[in-house]
């Protein structure tokens, strides 16, 4: 049976061609056959398919190396549309040579004519995932892991059932009308009847999903999410040379238009037990200074909100820094990693960061001053530079997106006073239009807390001269005779756009993971508290010559024990599996099998040879005189108490 033959027709601005071809031909062996039908200036390395004229999804025919046509979904009689470029000109036979970028180049001048320094400036997040396909050519989409959470909120409907209208409705009780039909979960009808602020993102997936993806025409699945991309693209091509040397329309950012996020990619956050942000306040209530934690916990569905996500915080991590009355300064975390491996076999992992800012009201009463309000900030533009930084670092896995990622999961959280001087937690994230900002070196913090500066192209300090393309960027704001008005950002514009409110609270029924909270807490040597073996030794049970195992295993639910028994490095892999399923289920079985295991019986004598003995009591010819007789150095008579004994 001969092969199977299907007719592509292709459209550029020269005209159309068709070409037969088989559906198991990889895209990159047409390159011949297009090039036949296209003028001779024509740079191949430029050609560029797209499913639309304007506006569809464009991809380097180059970057289609073993991708066979079958497997985009191509079929007989469709149409794909061709860009390309001319070759550049050529002089006499020789190509042309562009310039290094570590050699001089004065012609290069920034868009107002100045000439530019050939340095770039570092990046300040690691670039963000760019599309790619892999060895057997499938898209980041169809590879990427996503969350079993995501999974679930995939699979589900979403529409929100509603009862039989007994004044409009005119069927009977199995029928169905306009007036009792269930609704999309992205309706705003339901957002305003549940006073819900955002969609949740899976809402908003559903919502731009269904203007992208039509099963009902059979077309080709396309990802409709596409993260903001504000920086000058590195592989142009047009083919001329790259930026700062050269830039086109094709590879230089589009202008900024700054506006609210219609949806938020976590709802809620809920703390796990009201204990933990007191052991985090305790820290400010001995020494005055403000603290930073990093929470850790999973993700679950929010049924409060369609198809929402809430992120559960397990425990509260407190990383070396050091802390003053109006800030702290975070240092080097070097075990960073095992503090995210014991998560890991707790099935947790960071879910985001917590910081204070209160100061004391003076009033005796235990009130804080109110400082983050409606007249003055919420989230400091530094505070938004910082979470823009730890969202870039936890990207959010989906194949709704035609990068793979798409958004974070990660939260900020402030423990700061309210209206009413009381001590409060409000939560954030900024917006992924933010992270890209701030990624692209685009923004930077002020001096006021309430603006974000927008980077300038020129530099005071010439000798300090780095290459930066600064797009134009806009924000909507009502004027004074209440007009909705675009402003230019430059040189400053409001936080309040880059931020999306989260809300927040306690379960009804309090249920930790971790029930034991008894272990100190670690990093705060600045208040008189560490860590040492006689604390695990107490906890675990182990006093003098005796050891109680049953103690031992009700005790090891807590985090920070947990953290250091990892890092005396005495248990084995599997023996530190068994302990984290301990203290995250409690289950009795598991703690025995805890208790058979050479690992902690080798950590049970350390502890026991590691503790202090009772100091012996003195003999009396080593007393004071004054002591003998039971007075103290200050002339008070010790009291002395008997037990048990008879004075006949």
């Amino acid at each position: 049976m001969p092969p199977m033959v299907i007719t592509l027709r292709f459209e550029s601005r020269n005209g159309q061609f068709r070409l037969s071809v088989d559906p198991d031909t990889p895209f990159t062996d047409l390159l011949s056959k297009i090039l036949d039908n296209l003028p001779k200036d024509a740079d191949s390395r430029s050609i560029v398919l797209s499913n639309k004229p304007f506006g569809g999804e464009e991809r380097l025919l180059s970057s289609l190396k073993g991708v066979p046509i079958s497997r985009v979904g191509l079929r007989h009689g469709d149409k794909l549309y061709l860009k390309y470029d001319e070759q550049p000109p050529m002089n006499g036979h020789a190509p042309i040579s562009f310039p290094s970028t570590s050699q001089p180049h004065n012609s290069s001048n920034r868009l107002n004519g100045h000439p530019i320094l050939p340095t770039e400036d570092p990046p300040l997040i690691d670039p963000s995932p760019t599309p790619t396909f892999n060895e057997a050519g499938k898209s980041p989409w169809e590879v990427v892991q996503q969350s079993d959470l995501d999974n679930r909120l995939d699979k589900k409907d979403g529409k929100i059932p509603r009862r039989r209208d007994e004044k409009m409705c005119r069927h009977g009780p199995k029928g169905m009308c306009d007036y009792c039909m269930p609704l999309e979960p992205y309706d705003s009808r339901v957002l305003e009847e549940r006073k819900i602020k955002l969609l949740s993102f899976h809402s908003y997936l559903r919502k731009i999903n269904s203007a992208t993806n039509k099963p009902e025409l059979k077309s080709s699945y396309m990802p409709p999410l596409s993260e903001p991309y504000y920086r000058v693209k590195p592989e142009c091509p047009s083919g001329h040379p790259p930026w700062p040397e050269g830039i086109c329309t094709k590879c230089q950012p589009s202008a900024i238009t700054l506006q609210a996020q219609p949806f938020r990619m976590v709802d809620h956050v809920e703390f796990a037990s009201p204990d933990l942000i007191d052991k985090l306040l305790n820290f400010w209530r001995a020494s005055g200074g403000q603290r930073v934690g990093f929470l850790y916990g999973h993700y679950e569905e929010y049924q409060e909100v369609p198809l929402g996500t809430k992120a559960v915080v397990e425990a509260i991590y407190e990383p070396p820094q050091v802390d003053e009355i109006d800030g702290s300064t975070l240092q080097e975390w070097d075990n960073q990693k095992d503090v995210n491996e014991v998560a890991r076999l707790c099935g947790l992992q960071q879910v985001g960061v917590i910081f204070t800012d209160l100061t004391d009201a003076g009033t005796s009463d235990g009130k804080v001053i109110c400082k983050r309000h409606i007249d003055s900030y919420y989230l400091s533009s530094l505070e938004i530079a910082f979470a823009a930084r730890l969202q870039a670092h936890h990207p959010r896995p989906t194949k709704w997106s035609d990068t793979g990622y798409f958004g974070s999961n990660f939260v900020t959280c402030v423990v700061s006073g309210d209206e009413d001087g009381q001590i409060a937690i409000t939560a954030y994230q900024v917006s992924n239009s933010a992270v890209e900002m701030v990624r692209a070196n685009i923004v930077e913090p002020s001096a006021d807390p309430s603006v974000m500066l927008v980077q300038d192209e020129e530099e005071v300090n010439e000798s300090n001269s780095r290459t930066r393309y600064i797009p134009e960027v806009f924000y909507r704001r009502i004027n004074e005779y209440g007009a909705s008005v675009q402003e230019n950002a430059k040189p400053s514009f409001p936080v309040e756009y880059l931020l999306t409110t989260l809300t927040h609270g306690f379960p009804t029924e309090s249920s930790p993971m971790f029930n034991v909270s008894k272990f100190t807490i670690e990093n705060r040597e600045a208040i008189g508290q560490a860590q040492e073996l006689k604390q695990v030794a107490e906890q675990l049970g182990v006093k003098d010559s005796k050891i109680d195992g049953q103690k031992s295993v009700n005790f090891v639910s807590d985090f920070h024990l947990l953290c250091f028994i990892h890092n005396m490095s005495i248990l084995s892999k599997e023996e530190e599996l068994i302990l984290c399923r301990v203290a995250r289920t409690h289950d009795l079985g598991d703690g025995f099998q805890l208790l058979e295991t050479p690992g902690w019986a080798t950590l049970l004598a350390i502890l026991q040879e590691s503790g202090e003995r009772p100091p012996k009591r003195p003999s009396p010819s080593s007393l004071e005189p004054s002591d003998r007789y039971g007075f103290g150095l200050d002339g008070e008579q010790l009291a002395k108490r008997f037990k048990g004994a008879s004075l006949r």
